[in-house]
């Protein structure tokens, strides 16, 4: 399977749906190196159907006996080419001999022709080994006659095939290996139809076109609209977390988890919580440390002990700040050298003041204060 949007190969993710297990293909081509959405994400099941009733369709007994046919005029022009090959082999070794002939007559105290000759004679065995190697070449590339024993086999695939294929005790894998042995390759493109691109050995295409895939099981209306409202709240592992504590469960009838949260905001169209926090106006750890000039890691400690607002915004720990305003943080409120001529008691003393000052604030702890200062 090919992406048509990218042209990335497509990854094929199982589901066990009514005791079955039922294929999804996926495109995540993108997202090995950057950090984009997924291309498409296409059930299975109608793929599956159609690619199988067009090979239903295109091995029988009538298209193998026309494959016989094209196969058999096509061996008549190679035998014509393979005699036309022959025969030039045939034409360079008679040169050669020729050339071997007049080699050995000449009068051997007449060295200048003899070594004409004797150059003559090489240069036309080297075009003999030339067109004997080219002549096994081409023949070895062409293939041999379709004998009886091969038509048969051929008749009984064309016959046999169609039961194969329908028969539920039939792996998968062996369909697979079928399919691999039939086709090129599929590309998929979901657009408002899905079109299927299918492409056979030797360049022979189709295409088909189905209705858009819509999922086996929906998802119930009131469930997407508490997702939608927690997004507003928590990233998609806890909102997971939060749906099961509830008992709810997916559409599958299985517990909720945090990719499945993603996969359904993308379904439904719900903006993410990235998305959500930013319409806010809240700033990246890098626009934030551009924002108060300082490091990254004071910027997290500042938000460990509480002097930053940050907000989780997905499930690989990444946060948005809130703007401090016109009050910021700020590093240590005295200097490092008039901090070293201060007694011990007078350091505790005025982180002490400080702390109170902020809490009045702030509503910050003395201890996450004083966590910050030592």
């Amino acid at each position: 399977m090919i992406c048509g949007i990218c042209g990335e190969r497509m990854k094929v993710v199982y589901h066990v749906r009514a005791e079955r297990r039922v294929p999804d293909y996926v495109c995540d081509g993108r997202t090995v190196n950057d950090p984009q959405p997924i291309c498409q994400w296409i059930s299975g099941k109608d793929v599956d159907e159609a690619v199988g009733e067009l090979l239903l369709e295109v091995v029988t007994p009538v298209a193998v006996e026309v494959t016989l046919a094209v196969q058999q005029e096509l061996q008549a022009r190679w035998d014509e080419v393979e005699r036309l090959r022959k025969e030039q082999v045939e034409r360079a070794r008679y040169e050669a001999e020729l050339a071997q002939r007049r080699y050995m007559r000449v009068d051997p105290d007449n060295r200048l022709v003899a070594d004409t000759l004797e150059a003559d004679w090489n240069r036309k065995l080297r075009a003999l080994q030339e067109a004997q190697k080219e002549y096994e070449q081409q023949r070895q590339k062409d293939g041999m006659a379709m004998d009886e024993e091969l038509r048969s086999r051929l008749h009984t695939l064309a016959t046999d095939f169609p039961r194969l294929w329908r028969d539920p005790n039939t792996p998968d894998r062996e369909r697979k290996r079928l399919a691999h042995l039939l086709l090129e390759d599929v590309t998929l493109i979901k657009r408002e139809q899905l079109l299927i691109h299918i492409r056979f050995p030797g360049g022979a295409t189709r295409t088909l076109q189905l209705p858009r895939p819509r999922r086996a099981t929906v998802t119930q209306a009131s469930v997407v609209t508490e997702v939608d409202r927690l997004l507003d709240h928590h990233p998609p592992g806890a909102i997971a977390n939060i749906l099961n504590s509830r008992g709810m469960l997916s559409g599958y009838g299985n517990p909720f988890t945090g990719r499945m949260i993603a996969h359904m905001r993308i379904e439904y169209g719900l903006k993410s919580r990235f998305e959500r926090l930013r319409a806010k106006g809240m700033l990246t750890l890098d626009e934030m440390a551009q924002r108060l000039s300082v490091c990254t890691k004071q910027l997290k400690a500042w938000r460990d002990v509480g002097l930053l607002r940050a907000h989780l915004c997905n499930d690989k720990n990444e946060y948005l700040y809130e703007d401090p305003g016109s009050e910021p943080p700020r590093s240590l409120s005295f200097s490092r050298q008039s901090r070293h001529h201060l007694s011990n008691r007078q350091c505790r003393s005025h982180a002490f003041q400080r702390a109170e000052t902020l809490q009045g604030k702030n509503g910050l702890s003395c201890r996450a204060r004083l966590c910050l200062r030592f």
